[in-house]
C-alpha cells in the first residue's frame, strides 16, 4: 500500500460498531470487489471495496470477512479470508498478505487461507438463523455488471433458502456516514494533498497550456505523495467549464479563459474533493469577477448552514433562493422570470441544475440517509455554481465541511478561494 499505516483501533472499532446494530445469532460477509476485465486479457487496478476497507483495512483481491457476534466458538466470532500467498502469486503478481500482515492491519485474530471458506462458512450457516449480505444502494448507482456480491447473493440464498436473509447496505450506510477521528483525520490528509497540488497548479497555469498538462501537474503531485485522483478529474477551460462532468481534458487553455478544475486527492482510501475556477490569463474579466463574487458568497453562506438537525433538501433549497436572487442581481434572471416559472422547474435552474452538495468519506459520493438531518460527523461537500453557456463560461466553487456540535468546520480553509488571493499567487 502506498499510504502510511492505519492503526488497527480504527476498524476494531467499526466492527463493534456493526456487531450493536445486527440481530442476534446472524453471520456477516463481506466480499472484496472484483478485478474488473478491459479488453483482451487486460484488467482494471481493483479498487477496494469500501465496506470492507471500513471494518478491516484489506485492500487486497477475493478477500472476505465473516463476522458472526454469536457463534459458539469464539475463534468463529470474526475471520478474515485471504489468498494463501505461493511462489507462483509473488513472481506474477507481487507480495500477497501473511497471515500476521492481515492481523496487525484489521485487528482480526483469526486469519485462514481462503481454501477453507466453504467449510467454516457452512458451519456458520448451520449455526445462525439471520444473514446480512451486501450490495450497491447508493441511490445514484447504475449497475449493469454482475458484482462478486450478486453472485454470491444468488449462490447462497439457493443452497439455504430457509435463513432470514437481511441488506447489509441498509446498516452500513447509517454506520459510513458519522467519521471518527481518525477518518476525518484522514480527509484532512487528503484535503492538505489537495492543497499542495492546487498551490502547484497556480504557478503551472497560463496561456498556451493543454488542459492534459493541467491535469499531469495534478497527477505528479499526488503519486509523489502516495495519493490518488479521488474521481477522474475535471480540467475545463472556456466553455467547457459548463460542462458538468467534462472529461476530455484536451483542450488549449487561452487568455480570457476562466478553468473550471475539479480534482481532488484521496488518500488511504479517504477521499476530498475540491473545485476551484482559476483565469487561465492571471486575471478576471470584470463580468467573470462579478459572477465569481456571487457563487463565492452562497458558498460561504452555506457552509454556515451546514449544521447538526439541517435536512439535505432544506440545505438545497435555501442554496437555490440564494443563488435566485444572485441571479437577479447579475441580470442573468428578471423579476418577471420568476413571477412566471412553474414551481417545479424554476428559472434559476436554468443556471445551477445541480445538487448543492453531498457525503463525502471512502466514496466520493460516500452512502448516507439524505432523508435523515445532518449529524455530528458528516463531513459533505458544498458547491454552489452558476454556469452561463452565451457568455462561454461557468463558476463553480467547492469546499469538504464537517458538521460538529459546535457548527461547521471548513476542513478547505487554508486552500485559496478569494479571486484576489488566487490572482496575486498566479502572478507570484
Amino acid at each position: 500500500m502506498r499510504h502510511a499505516p492505519i492503526k488497527s483501533a480504527l476498524f476494531t472499532r467499526n466492527r463493534d460498531r456493526l456487531r450493536r446494530l445486527v440481530r442476534r445469532n446472524s453471520l456477516v460477509v463481506v466480499n472484496a470487489n472484483d478485478v474488473l476485465p478491459t479488453n483482451a486479457d487486460g484488467s482494471l487496478v481493483m479498487v477496494p471495496n469500501s465496506d470492507l476497507f471500513h471494518l478491516s483495512g484489506i485492500e487486497q483481491e477475493e478477500s472476505i470477512l465473516l463476522l458472526a457476534p454469536d457463534a459458539f466458538d469464539e475463534k468463529q466470532r470474526e475471520i478474515l479470508f485471504l489468498r494463501e500467498p505461493s511462489e507462483h502469486l509473488r513472481i506474477w503478481e507481487g507480495h500477497k498478505l501473511s497471515r500476521e500482515e492481515a492481523r496487525q492491519i484489521s485487528g482480526i485474530q483469526e486469519v485462514r487461507w481462503l481454501s477453507e471458506f466453504p467449510t467454516v462458512f457452512h458451519q456458520l450457516m448451520c449455526e445462525v438463523e439471520s444473514v446480512y449480505l451486501n450490495s450497491n444502494e447508493h441511490r445514484r448507482a447504475v449497475v449493469t455488471v454482475e458484482t462478486r456480491d450478486a453472485r454470491f447473493i444468488r449462490e447462497c440464498q439457493a443452497r439455504y433458502p430457509l435463513h432470514h436473509y437481511h441488506r447489509l447496505a441498509r446498516v452500513m450506510h447509517a454506520l459510513r456516514v458519522v467519521k471518527s477521528d481518525a477518518e476525518v483525520k484522514l480527509i484532512r490528509h487528503a484535503c492538505g494533498i489537495t492543497r499542495q497540488s492546487f498551490l502547484r497548479v497556480l504557478q503551472f497555469v497560463k496561456p498556451g497550456v493543454n488542459e492534459m498538462e493541467v491535469e499531469a501537474e495534478f497527477a505528479h503531485e499526488y503519486v509523489r505523495q502516495g495519493a490518488r485522483f479521488a474521481y477522474s478529474p475535471i480540467i475545463a477551460a472556456g466553455a467547457n467549464s459548463c460542462v458538468l462532468h467534462y472529461l476530455a481534458n484536451d483542450q488549449v487553455c487561452r487568455k480570457g479563459d476562466v478553468l473550471l478544475l475539479d480534482v481532488a486527492a484521496s488518500y488511504a482510501n479517504y477521499n476530498s474533493d475540491l473545485t476551484r475556477t482559476i483565469p487561465v490569463g492571471g486575471r478576471f474579466t470584470r463580468r467573470q469577477k462579478q459572477v465569481y463574487q456571487s457563487v463565492l458568497r452562497v458558498l460561504r453562506a452555506m457552509i454556515k448552514s451546514t449544521t447538526v438537525g439541517t435536512l439535505h433538501r432544506d440545505w438545497q433549497k435555501e442554496a437555490e433562493g440564494l443563488l435566485q436572487e444572485e441571479l437577479l442581481r447579475l441580470g442573468l434572471l428578471k423579476p418577471r422570470d420568476i413571477k412566471r416559472q412553474d414551481p417545479d422547474k424554476p428559472a434559476m435552474k436554468r443556471y445551477f441544475m445541480h445538487g448543492l452538495g453531498h457525503p463525502i468519506g471512502l466514496d466520493v459520493h460516500d452512502v448516507g440517509f439524505l432523508s435523515e438531518p445532518f449529524a455530528p460527523g458528516w463531513v459533505l461537500t458544498v458547491e454552489p455554481g452558476i454556469y452561463i453557456p452565451e457568455e462561454g463560461f461557468g463558476i463553480r466553487l467547492e469546499n469538504d465541511v464537517l458538521v460538529t456540535r459546535d457548527g461547521p468546520v471548513d476542513l478547505m480553509a487554508d486552500i485559496p478561494i478569494e479571486a484576489g488571493e488566487i490572482e496575486d499567487l498566479m502572478h507570484g
